[in-house]
C-alpha cells in the first residue's frame, strides 16, 4: 500500500488529548528532503546545569586534541566520546564578586547563560540579562508549539534571600527571558507530560484531565481511534516507528503513576506534588525522557535542565553519600570529601550518558536526534571550595547537525564562556552580535 503524505504538525486527538507525532516517512517529500544528506536538518539546543562545581582533577583530561583520554568522572560518556567536545579555559568573569561580596552560588547560576553580573538584591528589583537559550527561543521559537522547555529537579523561590543578600530567583533559575524575568522551571514530570501531550489549552489540561483521572485511563486510550486511522495511512516502517513511540509514551505514564503511588509519609498539612519520584535518579531520568520526547516530536527545539538549584544541599544516600552536596564541596582538601564529591559528579554524568543514549536511539532519516542536537553540560563554579569561576567544567555533546568537529579536548587560554554561546547560536541559525560579556566567537570548534 502506498503511504499517503501527512502533515509534520499532525497530532493524535481525543478527549482533550493532543499527542504530537515523531518524524515519519509519510510526512511527505518536504520532510523526507529535510532528512536527506546535505539538506537542512532540524537542530536542537539544550543546556544542562550541575551545581557546586566538580572535582576538577577527575574532570579535566590531561591530553589535548583528539587523542584525549576520558578522566574517571567522564568515563560513562565513553560510548559517545566521538560526539563530545571537552572545553577547558572558559570563564564567567561576571560571576565574580566585583565589589559585591559573598554570593558566588547565586551569581554562578544566573550568570551561566547570561554573562551578566546580577544586581545584588533580595527584593523585587532583580536584574541580570537575557540567557542564551532565550535568545534562541525568541528567534526561532515560533516554529514550534513551545518556544522552549525549562526543566529541573528542585523547586525554587522567585523572591527572598537565598545567598548572602541575593534573591532566590538568581540561585534557582538558569533561563531568563529578559533581565528582570526568569523562566520558572517545571519539576513535576506529570505536569510536563500533560503540557506536552494532554491537550494544548486549559480545558485540555484541567477539565479533560479530570475525566481521564476519573476513569484511570491513559491519554493514549483516548486517542486510540486516531492512532488506528493513522496506522492505516502509513507504511510498514512508519507503523513500527509509531508503535515504538506510543509504547514509550505509555511507559512514561506508568512511571509517573508509580511515583504517585510511592508517596512518603509527610507531616500533617504537607502534600507532595503528584508525579515526582522519591528517587532522585529516577526523577532525572523521567525529565530527560520528557526532554527527548519533546525533541522527537518537534514540540520544542530548545531546552534547559537543572540537576539541582545552585548551592544545593541535597544528600545522595543511594550512592553512599548521606552528607549534603554543598557542605562536601567545601572540602578543604579533605580526601574523604573528595571521594564523595567524585561519586556525585559521576552520578550526574551517568545520567547524562543515559540521555545521550536516548537521543542517539531516535532516528531522523540518516541521522539521530543526538546528531542534530547541541547540548552544553557544565557548571558556573569550577572548584566548590575555591568558588572560582574560571576554567569552568564545560562539555558539548552532539554534532550540531554536522557543524561541530567533535571527539576532542580543546584547552583555551582564558576566554569568556559566552564566546562559546555566540558560536553555538551561529550554528543554530541565530545571529547576534553580542551576548553578555562576549568578546567574539570561540575559535576551533569546527577544526
Amino acid at each position: 500500500m502506498k503511504a499517503r503524505p501527512i502533515s509534520r504538525r499532525a497530532v493524535l486527538r481525543g478527549a482533550g488529548t493532543a499527542i504530537a507525532l515523531p518524524f515519519l516517512e509519510a510526512m511527505g517529500p518536504p520532510a523526507l528532503a529535510s532528512a536527506a544528506a546535505g539538506a537542512p536538518r532540524t537542530k536542537r539546543l539544550a543546556f544542562l546545569y550541575i551545581p557546586n562545581g566538580v572535582h576538577m582533577d577527575d574532570w579535566r583530561p590531561k591530553e589535548e586534541g583528539p587523542a584525549f583520554r576520558l578522566p574517571p568522572t567522564l568515563e560513562p560518556l565513553r560510548p559517545f566520546r566521538d560526539k563530545l567536545l571537552v572545553l577547558s579555559g572558559l570563564e564567567q568573569h561576571n560571576s565574580e564578586a566585583l565589589g559585591d561580596g559573598p554570593g558566588d552560588h547565586a551569581r554562578a547560576l544566573c550568570c551561566f547563560l547570561t554573562g551578566v553580573h546580577p544586581l545584588k538584591t533580595d527584593g523585587a528589583n532583580i536584574h541580570v540579562g537575557i540567557s542564551a537559550d532565550q535568545v534562541a527561543a525568541q528567534a526561532v521559537g515560533e516554529q514550534t508549539r513551545l518556544a522552549s522547555l525549562e526543566l529541573g529537579i528542585d523547586r525554587g523561590g522567585q523572591s527572598g534571600n537565598c545567598d548572602s543578600g541575593y534573591s532566590c530567583a538568581y540561585s534557582s533559575n538558569i533561563s531568563w527571558r529578559s533581565p528582570t524575568t526568569p523562566m520558572a522551571k517545571e519539576i513535576n514530570p506529570r505536569a510536563v507530560f500533560d503540557r506536552l501531550f494532554a491537550g494544548f489549552g486549559k480545558k485540555g489540561t484541567e477539565a479533560e484531565q479530570r475525566k481521564r483521572d476519573l476513569y484511570r485511563k491513559s491519554i493514549l486510550d483516548f486517542a486510540l481511534e486516531d492512532a488506528q486511522q493513522l496506522r492505516g495511512r502509513v507504511g510498514l516502517n512508519d507503523r513500527r516507528k509509531l508503535d515504538e513511540y506510543l509504547t514509550s509514551l505509555r511507559e512514561v505514564e506508568k512511571r509517573i503513576a508509580r511515583a504517585d503511588l510511592g508517596k512518603a509519609d509527610l507531616p500533617p498539612g504537607v502534600t507532595r506534588p503528584s508525579g515526582v519520584p522519591q528517587d532522585y535518579a529516577e526523577h532525572v531520568r523521567l525529565m530527560f525522557e520528557l526532554m527527548a520526547l519533546s525533541f522527537q516530536t518537534d514540540t520544542t527545539r530548545i531546552a534547559t535542565f537543572m540537576y539541582a538549584n545552585e548551592g544545593s544541599t541535597r544528600p545522595y544516600p543511594s550512592i553512599g553519600v548521606p552528607e549534603g552536596h554543598h557542605d562536601l564541596s567545601h572540602h578543604g582538601g579533605d580526601r574523604r570529601k573528595h571521594e564523595k564529591l567524585k561519586k556525585i559528579n559521576r552520578l550526574h554524568v551517568e545520567l547524562l550518558a543515559q540521555l545521550l543514549g536516548r537521543l542517539q536511539s531516535i532516528r531522523e532519516g540518516e541521522h539521530s536526534v543526538l546528531d542534530n542536537t547541541t547540548l552544553v553540560y557544565g557548571s558556573g563554579i569550577s572548584d566548590g571550595d575555591r568558588h572560582n569561576h574560571d576554567d569552568l567544567p564545560v562539555l558539548v555533546a552532539g554534532t550540531g547537525a554536522g557543524t561541530l568537529k567533535t571527539g576532542r579536548h580543546i584547552a583555551y587560554s582564558p576566554r569568556p564562556l559566552n564566546n562559546l554561546y555566540l558560536s553555538l547560536l551561529d550554528r543554530f541559525g541565530v545571529k547576534t552580535d553580542r551576548l553578555g560579556d562576549s568578546t567574539g566567537r570561540l575559535e576551533n570548534l569546527d577544526g
